[in-house]
Order: C-alpha cells, then structure tokens, then sequence
C-alpha cells in the first residue's frame, strides 16, 4: 500500500503545495494564512482542535478534481467538509492535511415534481432545499437539528435523520444518485433520476461513508407533497421508564406518526428558561406529531390519547391551531442551544429497539449516579435514536475524560441492547476506537478492504471511524 509521506516532509512542501492549488483553482479559492485557517480547526465536537495546512473551496466539481489530484501527487491528506456542523469530529483535521469544503458548492441544478427530485450541489444547506421547492407545494424529508446550517455533503457523508426520519426515513431512503470525485480526481455518478440503478448498490455504500470514499459534490434527492396538515400533542410523565413505554406502545399499535421526540426534565426546564414555550414541569415529555386530512389527523391523535391515558400522564396538551403547534415545537427546537447556556455538554446519538427504550433509560439514569454527572436526554424517540447529552465543565481538569469514559459506557451499552454506535452523527473521531464493541475484526477488515479500492493512498479524511491500531498496521 502506498504509503503517505512523513508530516515534517509535507509540510516542508507547504509552498509548493498552496502555489499549485492557486495554480488550478485560483487565488480565492485557497487559504493557507495560519489566521484564517484556525476557523477551519474543528467542527462542532470543539474538544478537538487542530488547523489545517490549508483550505481550499473549489466552485465546480472540476475544480474539487483537480485539487484532489493536486493533493494525491504530493501525498496529501484530505479532509472533505461541509458547514462543520458534525458532532463526532468527522471534519477534525491534522496538520498536514487540507481541507476540502464544498461550502462554495450551492447551486440549485434541476426541480423536477413529475418525477419527485431536486438535484443540488452538495454545499447548499438543508433548510433550502425544502426552501427551493416549498412554493411548489413540495419538500425535503430529512430534517437534522441544525438543518438551516448544515450541508447536504455532510448529511449524505453522515447519513443524517431528523425528527420526522420515523415516517420519512433518513438521508439514505431520501438519495436517488450522487456525483462523486475520488481521491485521484476520477469523477463518477451513481443513481439518478430514478428509483433504483441496476449493478450494485454502490449509492447505499457512499451514503453514510463520512468522506472515506469520495468527494460527494452533487446529489440527486427525493422530494415529497406536502401533507394537506400537521398537528402534535404533548405529553407529559412523572417517570421517564413511562414514557419510554408510551412510545413503545404508540409504535406497537401501528400508529405511524411523523414524529415522537422525548425530553426529560433536565431538558425542559433549560428549555423553559431559554425559549419559554410553557413545557409542564414533568420528569419525561413527548412530542407527537401526525399529519393528513383534518379527519385524519383527528383520528390519529385519538388513538395516541387513549394509549397515553391509560399510562396515567401529569399532561396531555393536544394542538388545535397552527400557533399552539409552534409553541409546543418551540422549546424541542431550542434544546440544543438551551442545554449549552448552562454548562458545556457531549452529544451522543447511539440507537436501540424501540422495545429497549424504558429499560435504556434507567440504564442512563444509572451510569449517570455512577460517574457523578448530570446527562440530559431529548431524541427522536420513535425510531429509537438516542441523544443522550452529558454534561460536564470544560475547564476543570478530568472532567471532559469522565464524560467520554460515561459516553462509551452508555453507547456500549446501546449496542448490547440491540442498538448500534452511532444513528445520524457519524463515528469520525469520537467513536472510532468504540468501532470493535459493534464489529468483529473480520467485520472491520471487510470494511478497509472497501476503502482499499476508493482510496488505495488512504488519503480520505484519515483517523477517522476505523480503530488506529487496526488502520495503522494496515499502513505499516
């Protein structure tokens, strides 16, 4: 296997490296001022932090291959990027490397509502792809927390979800074909206009590969109808075991909502003081939403009342206006923000059965008392994606081991409940030693076999989701 050069010797050649960048893709698209590169040394897991040699922002796919070859000829590595909003480090560089951001990347290439698709570059956020389509009387399902920063790159590279990922299903299930460009500059498409492609399905090997592959800088995606109308009801538990039990038999009786979320009390009362949405004091609190006709509708939330109210709730608070469902979204849709004003936190998104949900929760509870750390919980309940937050203080020396020693132990615990690692933020850099508690060795290899044949250099966003002990005596 070709083997990269040392870190010393590729930053020996940072001069001749930026000139050929400048050379191919022009002035402004390159920096390489150490200032200006520090806005490039993490992305949203900021534990980690580490400036590039250099950042380029090509405008064209062309553009993103001839950087890419620039860099494969002197052995550089390559950190693809979109907004920067991962939570698991997948756009953390190293510092001979460069990254490659799409963020320049925003065009709207084709709508088409006969057939259901938009085809966008990869730099255009999530929120405007919906926003591109809506006056049509159509939008895009996937819906990550931070939709109206994030980079659809990111969402395929990552294959992220969203609170109505239960009816809609994530990134994958919303990808009809991508244009890709690999590590030697080869540029490829896989998919299309259409609902299947013949040969293998290369499309669900991409979706999800956190940049190992490739370069996504187009993509082809599913859009959808908008419903005739949406509405929730909140639910509020004085013991959060169930709540989780709700949820199990919401699902359980064939209800099909667009949407379950969870909070815990932790969540909703920093909500409350950072967006006042007028949440209950309770221990746990769902949000359900369904959508259709106002029969439809009507029916559906009639069911979800009875199962919740043989449960014995604290509330149940049904929307009957478009202001009161934006009240009820306010709070969950501020969680994130509201939880960093009052300490620093670590974001987890393992994944378990549904039926595990009650008994995961006394098990974060519990792993909780043990390590001496509050852990706030608000997640997308009904497909079981877990958003444990643990909180901890930044400055105080230790505390930001314990609580990825606590993150682990809760994300081991996932998996052996039936779940896995990750659900929509990624492995990158947080998970990566982890990968060996949900694959065999023989399962991992298979894996870097694939990369072997995207990626002979390993050139791709390197010390990312595979073990470095198994990566490194692969280089060796």
């Amino acid at each position: 296997m070709h083997m990269p050069p040392p870190k010393d010797a590729l930053l020996a050649q940072k001069p001749a490296i930026v000139a050929a960048l400048r050379r191919a893709l022009g002035d402004d698209c390159v920096i390489d001022d150490a200032r200006e590169t520090h806005a490039y040394e993490c992305d949203a897991l900021a534990a980690y932090r580490c400036a590039p040699m250099a950042v380029v922002l090509p405008r064209s796919t062309q553009a993103v291959s001839d950087a890419l070859k620039i860099c494969q000829s002197f052995g550089v590595p390559v950190v693809p990027r979109g907004a920067g909003t991962s939570l698991a480090g997948g756009a953390l560089p190293s510092a001979d490397s460069v990254v490659l951001g799409v963020a320049r990347l925003t065009e709207v290439l084709e709508i088409s509502t006969t057939d259901r698709i938009i085809r966008v570059q990869t730099g255009r956020t999530n929120l405007s792809v919906t926003g591109a389509v809506e006056p049509l009387g159509f939008f895009y399902a996937p819906d990550p927390s931070s939709q109206l920063a994030c980079a659809i790159a990111g969402n395929i590279a990552m294959n992220s979800g969203g609170a109505h990922c239960l009816k809609y299903g994530v990134t994958t299930q919303n990808l009809l074909g991508v244009t890709m460009v690999l590590m030697d500059g080869t540029i490829v498409t896989l998919g299309g206009g259409h609902l299947d492609a013949p040969g293998l399905d290369l499309l669900g090997l991409i979706c999800g590969s956190e940049g190992q592959l490739g370069v996504v800088t187009e993509a082809t995606l599913r859009i959808l109808h908008k419903p005739e109308g949406a509405r929730p009801v909140l639910i509020g538990f004085d013991e959060p075991k169930v709540a989780g039990q709700c949820v199990a038999n919401i699902i359980r009786a064939g209800i099909l909502p667009v949407a379950i979320e969870y909070m815990d009390r932790t969540v909703i009362r920093a909500t409350e003081d950072f967006a006042g949405a007028g949440y209950p004091d309770v221990a746990a609190l769902l949000i359900v939403e369904v959508e259709g006709s106002d029969a439809e509708i009507d029916a559906q939330l009639a069911r979800i009342t009875a199962i919740a109210t043989a449960l014995n709730p604290a509330e149940i608070r049904q929307s009957k206006s478009a202001a009161e469902s934006a009240n009820i979204w306010k709070g969950r849709k501020a969680a994130f923000g509201a939880m960093g004003q009052i300490n620093d936190y670590m974001c987890l998104d393992g994944t378990i059965p549904i039926s595990e949900l009650p008994d995961m929760l006394e098990k974060i509870e519990s792993l909780s008392a043990e390590y001496g750390l509050a852990v706030g919980n608000v997640f997308h309940a009904g497909d079981g994606n877990m958003h444990p937050l643990i909180l901890f203080n930044a400055n105080q020396q230790g505390e930001l081991e314990k609580a990825e020693a606590l993150g682990a132990d809760i994300l081991r615990a996932c998996v052996a409940a039936g779940g896995c690692l990750t659900g929509e933020h990624g492995v990158g850099v947080e998970k990566r030693e982890l990968m060996l508690t949900q694959f065999t060795e023989a399962e991992l290899t298979l894996q870097l076999h694939i990369k072997d044949v995207f990626d002979p250099g390993w050139l791709l966003n390197p010390g990312k989701v595979f073990p470095l002990a198994l990566t490194e005596s692969r280089r060796a």
